[in-house]
């Protein structure tokens, strides 16, 4: 096999946003496993996962959340960044990656610079405290800001939690969301992506659901992936290998995600493939080499 594709193609382009492909794949696939993250103990179906994200969509459109607004997402890998990007979509947001490993200087820059609206985040990532840093930065220094959801179904008094915009997505009706969806077209901006910015400030790339939706697709394409596969994803979801080349190439083909830990470690990932029996394994060569 070549590492590149060369000459004419007779498969089309998805002309679909990533909230119809999944409708479509929930269909298709609905007692397939979806998403598997062994870390958190949780298993969906994609019919579970296709309830669970109509159920956050909601959520989000209760807390007012409009077609073009952004939606950010701070965490380490889990269940809930998935979902997030799924319900993003399907609520006609966009959504933006923070980096997990972002202090606070970078995370000022990044939610002011996008426009940040609602912001989903992790209480902590090894030894950095989110909730300080955020606590720093709120109400002054972030004006866009109108909801923050800490993931989880804990918190003070006060705070909005993963569990409470859940429970959010119940007091919408469905007919809402569908009414958003049938709005949407596959070339609305989906995503924005940082750069590393190593030479200057990081720059925010906007891409449309056409644009990410087909990059997964032919990804998928290209190593074969079927509603059999099971990739198995070290790799974080705030980047394109994981959000893109990972959860969405498993999207577009029925295939399974499987999460080892929320960020790389060696023998959660070697056990991940030998008991969820995965037939896909993403990295970089440092990963491999540990």
């Amino acid at each position: 096999m070549t590492s590149y594709v060369s000459g004419p193609s007779d498969v089309p382009l998805l002309g679909e946003t990533i909230g119809q492909c999944l409708d479509r794949i929930a269909v298709t696939f609905s007692d397939h496993d979806a998403l598997i993250s062994r870390h958190q103990q949780v298993r969906y179906s994609f019919r579970e996962l296709h309830t669970e994200v109509e159920r956050v969509a909601r959520g989000l459109l209760a807390l007012g959340v409009s077609r073009g607004d952004r939606v950010g997402i701070w965490s380490a890998n889990c269940a809930e960044w998935v979902i997030t990007q799924y319900a993003a979509a399907k609520a006609g947001a966009i959504l933006v990656n923070i980096n997990p490993a972002y202090r606070l200087r970078e995370l000022e820059y990044a939610l002011v610079q996008s426009g940040v609206s609602v912001l989903i985040a992790a209480r902590r990532f090894r030894n950095t405290d989110y909730v300080a840093m955020l606590t720093e930065l709120i109400p002054a220094r972030l004006p866009s800001l109108r909801a923050l959801v800490y993931l989880g179904s804990h918190g003070h008094s006060g705070e909005l939690n993963w569990e409470g915009l859940r429970e959010l997505g119940d007091t919408v009706e469905p007919s809402r969301l569908r009414d958003r969806e049938a709005a949407l077209q596959f070339d609305d901006p989906a995503n924005i992506q940082y750069t590393s910015g190593t030479t200057g400030a990081p720059k925010g790339a906007t891409l449309s659901h056409h644009n990410i939706l087909n990059n997964g697709f032919f990804v998928g394409e290209r190593v074969r992936y079927t509603a059999a596969d099971r990739i198995c994803l070290p790799v974080p979801f705030y980047h394109c290998f994981g959000c893109v080349l990972g959860s969405l190439a498993a999207l577009t083909h029925g295939s399974a995600v499987v999460l080892p830990a929320e960020s790389f470690d060696a023998e959660s990932c070697l056990r991940a493939v030998q008991e969820e029996r995965c037939t896909s394994l993403y990295g970089v060569p440092t990963m491999f080499i540990a």
